[in-house]
């Protein structure tokens, strides 16, 4: 599994969200900039994207996946 195929899945089911990918083979790490995760908490944010992977990690295909998970305006802070 390719890091651009994450970042499809996961924008393909959280729809209007930001998704950076890094690692390759099924080691990934990935970044979710969404405004759907306004008063989400964080356990909620990272349970939205497992979901979209549960498939991928079920079969092998993902190992290990570091999610880290922001709302628009947390992104903004942290490139500030």
């Amino acid at each position: 599994m390719h890091a651009d195929e994450v970042k499809q899945l996961v924008e393909s089911q959280l729809e209007g969200s930001t998704v950076i990918t890094a690692g390759e083979g099924c080691d990934f790490q990935v970044t979710v900039v969404s405004e759907q995760f306004s008063g989400m908490s964080p356990v909620k944010k990272q349970q939205a994207v497992y979901a979209c992977l549960t498939e991928q990690i079920a079969s092998g295909a993902i190992h290990a996946v570091s999610i880290k998970t922001l709302t628009p305006e947390q992104w903004q802070a942290q490139q500030g």
